[in-house]
């Protein structure tokens, strides 16, 4: 019985070490903020349409998910590498990765050697990759798609006058 607690231990705290990194600063986008992405989440046969508005506030970084109907999915504060929940919505683990690895993608090439640790990330011909599993893929700057292996994410910017 010991064993199986042990067990248990060790599975827990190994996955509680597969968080997708976040800069302890706010790197260099790519991108002016505030920004609008649409999200198209795929799974198992399955799609689900997000949109993300990602903004600036001081030193920190607002993240605030809606489904098509501007029910809010997720509201998080990235704060001197930090995760904060914003308002009184439950957390959010999923989101809180997904607004990693988009920070991620969204950084300038320069800004990755300054604000993620060696070894973490690496750059390709077609995209980027970043430990422990997310591999980002480039149609063009703000067209892009992301995988973690289960779950791909397909991202693009809404313009201006687009619903």
């Amino acid at each position: 019985m010991m064993r199986v607690w042990l067990l248990g231990l060790c599975l827990l705290l190994g996955a509680c070490g597969l968080r997708t990194p976040v800069p302890q600063g706010v790197p260099q986008l790519s991108v002016q903020l505030p920004l609008t992405l649409l999200i198209q989440r795929q799974q198992a046969g399955e799609r689900q349409d997000w949109l993300l508005v990602l903004q600036a506030e001081g030193p920190s970084l607002r993240w605030s998910l809606l489904d098509p109907l501007g029910v809010p999915l997720a509201r998080q504060l990235l704060t001197a590498g930090e995760w904060h929940n914003d308002g009184l919505l439950p957390p959010n683990p999923e989101a809180r990765e997904l607004f990693a690895a988009l920070l991620f993608a969204l950084s300038t090439d320069a800004a990755l050697a300054q604000h993620y640790p060696a070894g973490t990330w690496q750059l390709g011909a077609a995209g980027r990759r970043l430990n422990p599993q997310w591999s980002i893929n480039y149609r063009a700057p703000l067209e892009f798609s992301l995988s973690d292996g289960a779950v791909r994410y397909r991202v693009r910017a809404l313009t201006a006058g687009e619903p």
